[in-house]
């Protein structure tokens, strides 16, 4: 079976979604990105994982984490050795994700969970915006994200020619859209209009 890895940053007004401001203030931005977190970690409580991990930066985790969830906190560094960091202290299959994308669901990450086939050694969550949203790796040691330049239009796809490189067969998961800008919140709080973003979006947006 699979650990989850959900990787997440203490939501402090001017440390998250700075993206967002304006038009929303840095408050608000602290807003949306806990409620974005609360809604990945429900989602991810459905996944039949063996393990979840929150790699967590800052001091205090989200309640919603509870006793089921594992919190590790993050090591120094840019974002590619910090990716590396939990994936060294891992020896089983595991699907790592963000707190950027509160639409994902239980089918999108089934793959990695559910039937992970045997002929997958790696799968990987495009972002619209050319990041990844998801990596697993049946064997999760090794260097596979260091040097990978992240938070730019082809990281994404600098990523998977990691993994190919490195000889692993790699399977893709839904392309999905991370929550970074204005314009990213609106469509994806359109899409999960129950969820608590859409709702803090909403809230949000009566505010301005």
């Amino acid at each position: 079976m699979t650990t989850l890895v959900v990787i997440a940053k203490e939501c402090l007004p001017g440390t998250v979604k700075t993206r967002l401001h304006p038009p929303f203030s840095l408050r608000q931005a602290a807003t949306l990105a806990a409620a974005s977190l609360e809604d990945t970690l429900t989602v991810a409580a459905r996944v039949p994982a063996t393990r979840r991990v929150l790699y967590f930066d800052g001091d205090t985790p989200p309640a919603t984490a509870g006793r089921d969830w594992e919190v590790v906190s993050q090591c120094e560094g840019t974002l590619d050795v910090r990716l590396a960091g939990i994936f060294d202290l891992l020896d089983e299959p595991m699907l790592l994700i963000g707190m950027d994308t509160p639409h994902v669901t239980p089918g999108m990450l089934a793959p990695a969970f559910e039937s992970w086939p045997s002929d997958v050694d790696a799968w990987i969550g495009a972002a619209s915006d050319g990041g990844f949203w998801a990596l697993g790796l049946a064997d999760p040691r090794g260097r596979l994200t260091r040097g990978i330049q992240m938070s730019r239009p082809n990281t994404g796809a600098e990523q998977r020619r990691a993994l190919v490189r490195a000889g692993l067969r790699v399977r893709d998961l839904v392309e999905l859209r991370d929550v970074d800008t204005a314009a990213d919140a609106a469509a994806v709080a359109a899409q999960i209009p129950n969820s608590l973003f859409g709702l803090a979006f909403r809230n949000a947006l009566e505010e301005l």
